[in-house]
This record gives C-alpha cells, structure tokens and sequence, in this order.
C-alpha cells in the first residue's frame, strides 16, 4: 500500500498508529494535538472568513465576491485535512524516533492569505461595485 493511502487510513483509526515504534513522552504527543487544534481553529478563521465576505459584502462586484469567498474556504478546507496528515505524520515520526516531518505547506498558507488580504485590501481602498 503506498504512503498516502496508509496515511489516510490512519486518520480514521488512529489507535493504529500505536503499531509503530515506540510510545513517546506523553506531552510530546499532547503537544503534537495541540498543534492539530491550533490548525484546526486556523481552518474554521478561514472558513467563517470565506462565508463572511460572501455574505456582508454583497456591494462587490459577484466575481470578486465569490472569487475571495471560494479563496478561503478552499485555503479552509486544504488546511483542516493538512491538519490531520501533519498529525499522522508527527505521531508516527516521534513512535519511530525519526526527525519530525517538514512541510511546504505553512508557507503556502501564508501566502494565499497574504494574496487574499492584499486582494481585500485592494477593495476596501479602491471599492469594487458590483455593477
């Protein structure tokens, strides 16, 4: 079975990951879901922010609108399933003793983001009716 499938697998039965390596320090794998939290609590920001500028700002123009609203529910959606892998993969990486995964993944977060504020940023200094 490759990597992925078997990664995905776990996210529906993580007691599985105990099959591996060795129990860490307890508060190492606390830390590991607190971690998990903090991007899942990223993703719902993203989402609301997605669902606020569709409905508070029916003045823009409908394809900017949805354009900025699909931006950051689809950045929501991508960063809650990031979420579960990344804790997958560290839980699995500190029961193997192998370094902590790295991942590209915070750095194109931060730059869709960014893209979305400048973008929104654009609109409120310049409007966008929607005419």
């Amino acid at each position: 079975m490759n990597k992925i499938a078997q990664s995905v697998r776990l996210w529906f039965a993580p007691e599985r990951v105990r099959d591996e390596g060795t129990t860490p320090d307890y508060r190492f794998s606390l830390a590991n879901e607190r971690t998990f939290l903090a991007w899942i609590r990223t993703a719902l920001a993203l989402i609301g922010g997605g669902f606020a500028v569709d409905q508070f700002l029916p003045e823009l123009a409908w394809g900017v609108r949805a354009g900025l609203a699909l931006g950051l529910l689809a950045t929501g959606v991508l960063c809650a399933l990031r979420a579960v892998n990344h804790w997958v993969r560290c839980e699995r990486a500190m029961r193997r003793g192998e370094d902590l995964p790295v991942s590209r993944f915070p750095t194109v977060l931060s730059l869709v983001v960014a893209v979305v504020a400048v973008a929104m940023v654009v609109v409120v200094l310049f409007g966008w009716e929607g005419r």
